[in-house]
């Protein structure tokens, strides 16, 4: 049916569901779609809940149990800021699902969202078992006409076999397309709702049309591509800012052997328009759920396809020397980690998120370990993905007791809390007096006047 949504009250006059918005000057009438996410993780949960809070009715499907009853608790399995408030109002007002059962989810979706994780096989490919697993359930449940639209950072051809696999399942008629998230873990609920743009693979004007209408509230650049081309933008972006990270971070070690400041260095590059000033953070390297993964996957993919994609294998390569760079700097200062305490403030692999995946500090941590070095280490969200992923970290309570009888502290992740430390306390607290800043969060005059040996990355 047709629903009018008039002071928040809804009446039957149709075929669809749509939303009245009321504006100061104009009424514009929304479309509402059913639609079904396939995966909670950060893109799938994110986005069906943002779905959600703009006016579609969603149901997030995922075969993990445990996951499922927590969010129906109320208990999200991921922190990202702002999602749980999101989360429990569309759930509260029954525009969220959540739920275990493929067969609900499909009941009367118009749009699937694949969100499931792609992770890298040893030689750097996207291991898409789960993607191809669920394109079998979509075919199984599928109902009548629906978009089904791959999500997931997924290799070129993919969404292609995703549409082979459904057609062996489902006879009916459906659309494919290829919808790249670009949400960044710690700022996503805002990344999904302002956009800089939304783009979309189609090989049908049914299903561009049908995406535009789970768009059409959303007010910025809507870049409709062939699929092939959506695809590859998600890796292109990934892949470039990686490249920047790593760019910077070369400039960092020239910096320290010719006497300049990366700080200023970066600050001067980023005036430009044609760079501009993000990504030049130096630092000990990028980690996380995608950078790594999305680089070493479109390097596979470009060799498989007959291609050596030298720049990619240099910013693979510069981001692994970088921690072992700063690795060597830390224990050509202590003589080696053998019985050395470090303190580690940061685990999670950016600030504002609990994610550890491919953490630079995890890595770090490993080494110091393996080497004989004690740690104990803070992180204000990540703790107890530690505890349950890497047991063998010592985990504290703050960065205080992190920091109480170190022979040198490291920081690793640039969480806010970390700039409004008491030093002077953390000086009182250490045996040693030595900061490695892997993050160039601190200023290095005034630690160094707090009477710490301080070192930071081509500063």
């Amino acid at each position: 049916m047709l629903a009018l949504a008039v002071s928040g009250k809804l009446r039957a006059s149709g075929s669809q569901y749509k939303r009245l918005d009321v504006g100061r000057d104009s009424v514009t009438i929304m479309p509402i779609m059913n639609i079904c996410v396939i995966g909670t993780g950060y893109v799938g949960l994110v986005g069906g809940a943002c779905l959600a809070d703009r006016g579609h009715k969603v149901t997030c499907v995922d075969i993990d149990t445990d996951k499922i009853a927590r969010l129906l608790k109320g208990e999200l399995p991921i922190f990202e800021p702002g999602l749980d408030e999101i989360v429990a109002r569309n759930m509260k007002e029954g525009r969220l699902i959540c739920t275990t059962s493929y067969k609900e989810g499909a009941k009367d979706a118009e749009i699937f969202f694949i969100t499931v994780g792609t992770p890298p096989k040893e030689n750097g490919e996207a291991d898409l078992q789960y993607v191809y697993k669920v394109a079998e359930q979509i075919g199984q449940h599928m109902n009548g006409y629906a978009v089904v639209v791959g999500k997931s950072t997924v290799p070129v051809g993919t969404n292609r076999r995703v549409k082979e696999i459904i057609a062996e399942q489902y006879s009916g008629e459906f659309d494919i397309a290829s919808n790249p998230e670009f949400l960044r873990e710690g700022s996503a609920v805002d990344d999904f709702m302002n956009p800089d743009r939304i783009v979309v693979g189609v090989e049908a004007d049914r299903a561009k049309k049908e995406m535009e209408k789970v768009y059409e509230s959303f007010e910025c650049p809507k870049l409709f591509l062939d699929i092939e081309s959506a695809e590859m933008v998600k890796y292109a972006s990934n892949a470039f800012l990686a490249t920047k990270i790593s760019f910077i971070n070369e400039i960092a070690n020239v910096c320290e052997q010719v006497g300049a400041s990366v700080d200023n260095v970066a600050k001067g590059m980023g005036l430009d328009a044609r760079i501009g000033p993000h990504f030049l953070q130096a630092g000990i390297g990028y980690g996380g759920s995608c950078f790594p993964k999305d680089v070493r996957a479109l390097a596979q993919t470009a060799g498989t396809n007959g291609y050596d994609f030298k720049l990619l294998r240099s910013v693979i390569d510069v981001n692994q020397h970088q921690q072992l760079h700063f690795l060597e700097r830390m224990r050509k200062q202590l003589g080696g980690f053998a019985s050395k305490t470090i303190g580690v403030w940061g685990l999670a692999f950016k600030p504002n998120t609990d994610d550890i995946r491919e953490s630079v500090a995890l890595e770090m941590i490993e080494q110091i370990i393996k080497e004989g070095g004690l740690v104990q280490a803070y992180d204000p969200r990540a703790i107890e993905n530690v505890k349950k992923e890497a047991p063998q970290v010592t985990c504290v309570d703050s960065a205080q007791c992190a920091a109480h009888g170190a022979d040198a502290l490291l920081i690793a992740t640039q969480w806010d809390e970390f700039n409004i430390v008491d030093l002077s306390q953390v000086k009182a607290n250490m045996r040693g007096d030595i900061i490695f800043d892997g993050r160039n969060m601190l200023d290095p005059d005034f630690v160094r006047k707090q009477g710490f040996i301080y070192f930071s990355i081509g500063r």
